[in-house]
């Protein structure tokens, strides 16, 4: 077996083959002309989340994702790559971001499905800018899926974690890329009316987190089939503080409701089973204030599942 990345460890079981394979003894760095796989990027990143006046802790949100991940095991063997971290440690978050994007591009070039690990959600203008150089002059309809509790569409002088999907879809028009966004999970006891209006004004696409149960789930699974069936390219971003505090304790903004994950994990197998989801992130993973890593795990699970999704989708 090869040796483990820096970053990457865990149990390893006997006898050393792929059935008994875990994420930390198959991660290799991706290389030029490397096969097609599942690609890792980091972005440790408190800025966006201090300019929005949030708890922080979210710089230390990749080192804690790539330890609860290093357990996991392969269900196949596609590639899996890390990338390594970007960071923004001198406050100058667009520096940054414009670093993590041509990076995210490379990896979407090189045919990797990306898979983004905050960082507060800042990494979301981010993650959109590596997408949008990796299309490059082509236009095809875009729809950013994001499960969150917050819209992230507030108008302020400087990008933030609560700024990058305003940022995004102005970006998009002025390019000329039609993007459609979607939130999953809107709480109306965490935004202002001014957020609501935002979008509904921009034609966003939203489900609150009290609409979202059992009950409906069917008809909303066959309501978003019907949406992705009308965009090409999907970009999914998870806002881990989305789900019920109970579930993510550790993020800057803890739920007083969220969206449990017998409601999450259908939305996010068909998003991953359209066969359009190039790249997804998670953000606002805080571990300083994460008990017994319950959040990093939830995170974990979340990308493990939907990474094997994605893979399975792609397969002929």
């Amino acid at each position: 077996m090869q040796q483990a990345l820096e970053g990457w460890s865990g149990r390893v079981d006997l006898p050393e083959d792929a059935s008994t394979r875990r994420w930390h003894q198959w991660v290799r760095t991706p290389t030029q002309g490397a096969a097609p796989g599942v690609a890792l990027l980091g972005f440790a990143s408190d800025e966006g989340v201090r300019r929005n006046h949030g708890r922080v802790g979210a710089v230390e949100g990749p080192a804690a994702l790539r330890k609860m991940l290093s357990n996991l095991p392969t269900l196949n063997d596609t590639p899996l790559y890390d990338g390594g971290t970007v960071a923004c440690a001198d406050g100058d978050l667009e520096a940054a971001q414009q670093r993590y994007a041509q990076q995210m591009a490379a990896l979407l070039d090189a045919g990797h499905f990306a898979v983004g690990l905050g960082g507060g959600h800042e990494i979301a203008f981010a993650t959109y800018q590596g997408l949008a150089k990796h299309l490059g002059a082509h236009r095809p309809h875009v729809a950013i899926i994001n499960i969150d509790a917050h819209f992230d569409l507030r108008k302020q002088e400087q990008g933030s974690s609560g700024t990058p999907f305003l940022q995004a879809i102005e970006h998009a028009r002025a390019l000329g890329l039609p993007l459609q966004y979607m939130v999953y999970g809107i709480s109306r006891a965490a935004n202002t009316r001014v957020l609501f209006d935002t979008a509904d004004a921009l034609g966003v696409d939203y489900v609150c987190d009290d609409q979202l149960d059992l009950l409906s789930l069917a008809q909303h699974l066959a309501t978003l089939r019907a949406k992705l069936d009308a965009v090409d390219v999907v970009y999914l971003t998870i806002d881990i503080d989305g789900l019920p505090h109970a579930m993510a304790p550790g993020v800057s903004a803890p739920a007083a409701r969220g969206v449990p994950m017998e409601i999450v994990e259908p939305l996010l197998d068909v998003i991953a089973a359209s066969g359009k989801l190039k790249l997804m992130d998670v953000a606002e993973l805080s571990p300083p204030l994460d008990r017994d890593n319950v959040t990093a795990r939830v995170a974990a699970r979340l990308i493990h599942r939907v990474s094997h999704a994605v893979v399975q989708a792609r397969q002929p």
